[in-house]
């Protein structure tokens, strides 16, 4: 036993001195950087945290004022500059630069470092505490993404620090981070309170940060009901309250009254558990899939509840997950539904009372708690509530993947019938149709070609199966095997639409028994009741066929208008004859001439904004893309309607410039062949002053777009740095556009000189990703950040352009929050593209109020005009 112990003292005693090793080893870029005999800065030393790991965040004034995020971890601080400081606003993603290791009594240091040493200026406390790993914090910093809880005095709530490139490289000496607020409690807009300056001082003479002990519960704050619950037996059945369509919020003056959801996109559950705990699962039209849901059956009874019936919908949640339709019915059709989430929203009854009378907000508030009184198992969740601008939301809803928002009245009951209480707002269209029919496959598809949709409508005491056109994309292999053998068990010889098509939409038809539901996606409706650009999203089982009409907003759906009424594609006055629409101009696509005439007259009210008051240039291809192509940027032929022609004083020596300010002039230049516009950087009432800034992205042989999406937020976070304001959109190329709106003052020489020495600090910063000189044998491997674009009469393509290039991508404004999901530059085509107007211009519209004067920051960067 002596000798046991002796050796477990040896080994204890190894393993110290093996850490203490380490923590040397660690130290020695600090020590070798400072002269301790000049600086009071620490040595070595310093107590670990009491009850917990400590983190601090200096605020130093050095040659430049930044930040010190420390975190402590084996026995030294890790540390990261960060220039700007920490940001409560989830949206802000702030650059934190790796720096050495710090010892931990560095963590107290407040002072003057001295002149002539490394770091020199003043630093202060700004905050301190303790932090709380999620997970283990040393795998986390090896894979580049650390998620941790902070409790300090200003810090608080839960923080990731992500690596901007994933995992280390052996090169890099100081690693690029990100420092991110994760949305909760603690999160606040950047517009609403600026942390850094609301709170300047040191907390040096503070106690114990607040937030080092758990905090006590929230008080109860949900309101009181409006009448008394009641006792009552359990009903057998239970029809669903249904939302209602609309195409806006509730006016500004009713906003109190309403919470907003997330719509699933899935199918609605209604589950039923009885006084003994059995459960069971039912569709919204009464069919019993308990079998079905076996795993949630399982999960459902872990509630600590019974005599209730509970209200939401289930789903499957894709790569980003958003809710993916497709993957909820593939897992019913292979009989896998492990995978299916159910989101909680609504408790008709709950134990035993009947909740039916009550306000959503009681109801709401008491699925809360029973949600929170045990851990649930994964497959169940509760859906939050949000009292937020409905507009926000549902443009954040739309750059999650969510189909869009349900709108709740606070203090309404729950009501078995589609109500206006509940409303349903779509960021994009979508909608089932009954399936009538299908076509014949072409070239190698097998199974079908497309499936023929229609909707019910009312005439007089007649109600008809209307047919609405075709949707043949959006379908796998498997699918089109499954979906045809279904097809085919419902065959009829007898058309099922009123009036039936004619001519070639009825071209070797196959009709079937209207009984089978599609979920269609869609870009809009023509004015002949036509969908266009449809795409399949999955067969619904829990809708019968009866129920489908024609989706409008406001109106429930027995009284759907006739096609008539349907959206169509906007009527422009002076719109020229098109000559040979059917011509194909993208042999990689078979998209025609008349394709994109029709794309520029649906993109016309989000194009003219970026197109009005500037010169603008034209590439156009009378071959089509492949062919020879030429740059147009003065007038040549005759004044079309809505092309203006410019002062020829603003180019002297050349024709007018040319300037779009009508949709007419962008339809009379498809018709000229012109697949893709220009813009320049000024404006034509004062074209000698430029009034924003362009970056273009271009990525060279080799290049990953995972590394094109980093260079976007690298250049995106110097900008920042320097004060300005950058907005990014997809080139429809390779790479991506960076966009930053200036004050006009500047003249062209000095943007394009400003432009240049960013790019020369990237490239001088970064040698490994960024280049500063174009040419293809200069870019092997790294990204070109093109400057030259600044220049006079340099242009950039604009905003919702097409580009002349094989599948015609479409150049699209896109937020920050979304560059993750991006998968190319030309991430939307010509033909998907008109989905993304429901979104259209919102991502950049603080743009017009984001301009900045170029002075500030070129005094930041160093940059002096005209010099060397």
């Amino acid at each position: 036993m002596a000798r046991a112990a002796k050796g477990s003292a040896t080994t204890a005693g190894s393993a110290k001195t093996a850490a203490e090793q380490a923590v040397k080893a660690a130290l020695d870029p600090y020590r070798r950087k400072r002269d301790f005999a000049k600086t009071r800065e620490p040595a070595q030393g310093g107590d670990a945290g009491v009850g917990g790991l400590r983190f601090v965040v200096q605020k130093h004034h050095a040659r430049r004022l930044h930040y010190d995020f420390r975190l402590e971890l084996d026995g030294t601080l890790k540390s990261w500059a960060v220039p700007k400081g920490p940001c409560l606003d989830p949206k802000v993603k702030r650059m934190a630069v790796q720096v050495e290791d710090h010892p931990l009594a560095y963590g107290d240091f407040e002072g003057d470092i001295p002149p002539g040493q490394y770091g020199a200026g003043h630093v202060i406390v700004w905050d301190k505490g303790q932090w709380l790993p999620e997970g283990d914090a040393r795998s986390g910093l090896r894979s580049g993404k650390l998620k941790f809880e902070l409790r300090g005095h200003k810090l608080q709530g839960r923080w990731t620090l992500v690596r901007m490139h994933g995992k280390a490289r052996q090169e890099e000496r100081q690693p690029a981070w990100l420092l991110i607020k994760e949305q909760d409690a603690q999160a606040r807009p950047l517009d609403e309170y600026d942390l850094t300056e609301a709170e300047p001082d040191s907390v040096r003479s503070l106690p114990a940060a607040p937030g080092a002990v758990a905090p006590e519960p929230a008080p109860e704050t949900a309101p009181k009901p409006a009448r008394a619950s009641r006792r009552a037996a359990l009903p057998d059945t239970l029809q669903p309250q249904l939302a209602t369509p609309a195409d806006h919020p509730p006016a500004a003056a009713q906003r109190a009254d309403w919470l907003w959801e997330l719509k699933y996109d899935g199918y609605r559950l209604l589950t039923h558990i009885d006084a003994a705990g059995r459960v069971r699962c039912f569709t919204r039209n009464g069919h019993d899939w308990s079998a079905r849901l076996q795993p949630l059956v399982r999960a459902l009874q872990q509630l600590p509840v019974r005599a209730c019936w509970l209200d939401g919908e289930i789903v499957v949640e894709g790569e980003q997950g958003a809710p993916d339709f497709q993957a909820l019915q593939n897992a019913f059709d292979q009989g896998r539904t492990e995978a299916i989430v159910y989101w909680l929203f609504d408790a008709p009854f709950l134990a035993g009372e009947d909740l039916r009378d009550q306000p959503l907000a009681l109801r709401h508030a008491q699925l809360q708690s029973l949600m929170q009184a045990v851990p649930l198992p994964p497959l169940l969740r509760l859906s939050e509530v949000f009292d937020a601008p409905p507009e926000s939301l549902l443009a954040a809803a739309a750059k999650l993947g969510f189909e869009g928002l349900i709108g709740k009245r606070v203090d309404a009951p729950y009501q078995s019938q589609r109500s206006p209480h509940w409303i349903k707002l779509k960021h994009r269209l979508r909608q089932e149709f009954v399936i009538g029919g299908y076509t014949e496959p072409q070239g190698a598809r097998s199974g079908f070609g497309a499936l023929m949709l229609g909707v019910h409508a009312q005439e007089g005491s007649r109600r008809v199966l209307r047919w609405c056109g075709n949707v043949g994309t959006g379908f796998d292999a498997r699918q089109l095997g499954v979906i045809h053998q279904r097809l085919r068990a419902h065959e009829s010889s007898r058309c099922p639409f009123d009036p039936p098509p004619a001519g070639m939409h009825a071209r070797g038809a196959h009709w079937v028994r209207p009984v089978l539901v599609a979920e269609v996606a869609f870009g809009q409706w023509t004015r002949e009741g036509r969908v266009r650009h449809a795409v399949f999203q999955g067969l619904r089982e829990d809708k019968p066929a009866r129920e489908i009409v024609r989706e409008a907003p406001g109106v429930e759906p027995a009284a759907a208008p006739a096609p008539a009424q349907a959206r169509a594609v906007p009527t422009v006055r002076h719109a020229p004859r098109i000559t040979h629409a059917e011509r194909v101009i993208d042999r990689h696509s078979g998209a025609t001439k008349g394709e994109l005439v029709a794309w520029y007259a649906q993109a016309a009210a989000q194009m003219l904004p970026h197109l009005k008051g500037r010169p603008v240039a034209l590439l156009r291809a009378p071959a089509g893309v492949g062919g020879e192509v030429f740059f147009q940027k003065h007038a040549k032929e005759q004044q079309l309607p809505g092309v203006r022609q410019l002062d020829p004083a603003l180019d002297p020596g050349h024709a007018p410039l040319l300037q779009i300010d009508q949709a007419a002039g962008l339809l009379q230049l498809a018709q000229l062949n012109t697949i893709e516009l220009h813009t320049w950087n000024a404006r034509s009432d004062r074209i000698a002053q430029p009034d924003r800034l362009c970056f273009d992205l271009d990525p060279g042989e080799g290049v990953a777009w995972e590394c094109v999406q980093e260079g976007a937020l690298l250049l995106r976070t110097m900008l920042e740095e320097l004060g300005l304001v950058p907005f990014l959109k997809t080139s429809g190329g390779k790479g991506l556009h960076v966009v930053v709106p200036i004050r006009r003052g500047p003249d062209w020489d000095t943007a394009k000189g400003f432009a240049q020495a960013v790019v020369a600090h990237l490239a001088r910063t970064l040698p490994d990703r960024f280049v500063q000189k174009s040419g293809p044998r200069n870019r092997v491997g790294r990204i070109f950040v093109d400057y030259l674009r600044n220049g006079f009469g340099a242009t950039t393509a604009c905003a919702w352009s097409v580009r002349a290039r094989p599948g015609l991508g479409v150049s699209v404004p896109v937020g920050w929050d979304e560059l993750p999901q991006l998968r190319s530059g030309a991430h939307w085509g010509l033909r998907d593209a008109p989905a993304r107007l429901a979104v259209g211009n919102t991502p950049w519209a603080a743009m017009a109020r984001s301009s900045r004067a170029l002075g500030g920051a070129m005094r930041v960067l160093g940059y002096t005009p005209g010099a060397d």
